[in-house]
């Protein structure tokens, strides 16, 4: 691609294999270039944001799921779409263009919709996918959006995006194309739901 990169994993002690896998990458491509950075026990995405931050040397982060259900190819995109308009964020939409989801039952895409409509009724973000994680962020930007953002779980990446048009951050979108996991299931349960539904009635009344 031309570009210099890093590629920071945090595994939160997962049992699929995903950090002996990460150990085979380090030696073939180097510690420069893979950096493994695991933790003992699950301890929340923001706290894994925060630690990646920590060992992340360039200016920019991309922050994406290590399943492949966020396809690399579309890194490039967000850096072209990043340089285009010099935005703070580039955040990969499922809602907009040729974006989509694969491997999706219907009940799973029509929570998924529900929640997306729901959070752009209440809150008018100025983006048109909330949930996702799929991002390309300044560092200095993803370090300030951290440290205002309390949420947990599902309502973390939107309250990421609510507290960007806040603070006057501008956002720019690429469409995705999403597929779900080969391995492992999906964490989406009910309390899931019912915590994203606090949290986005959180959201609307503070923000």
């Amino acid at each position: 691609s031309g570009n210099n990169y890093e590629i920071i994993i945090i595994d939160d002690g997962s049992p699929d294999g995903t950090q002996e896998i990460a150990e085979q990458l380090e030696k073939i491509y180097g510690s420069d270039k893979i950096l493994l950075r695991p933790r003992a026990r699950k301890l929340g995405l923001g706290t894994a944001y925060i630690h990646g931050m920590k060992h992340a040397t360039g200016n920019f982060i991309v922050i994406m799921d290590a399943d492949l259900s966020h396809h690399p190819k579309f890194i490039p995109e967000f850096i072209r779409k990043q340089k285009e308009g010099n935005f703070d964020i580039v955040s990969g939409t499922r809602y907009k263009g040729n974006g989509g989801v694969y491997g999706w039952d219907l009940k799973r895409k029509l929570i998924s919709r529900g929640a997306n409509f729901l959070t752009q009724v209440l809150l008018r973000p100025g983006a048109s996918d909330l949930t996702g994680s799929f991002r390309l962020y300044r560092k200095e930007v993803l370090q300030k959006l951290m440290e205002k953002c309390v949420s947990k779980g599902y309502v973390f990446q939107m309250e990421m995006i609510v507290r960007a048009r806040q603070l006057g951050y501008t956002i720019g979108e690429v469409p995705i194309s999403f597929v779900d996991r080969v391995y492992g299931e999906s964490k989406l349960g009910g309390n899931e739901i019912v915590s994203f539904l606090k949290g986005l009635l959180t959201l609307f009344a503070t923000t």
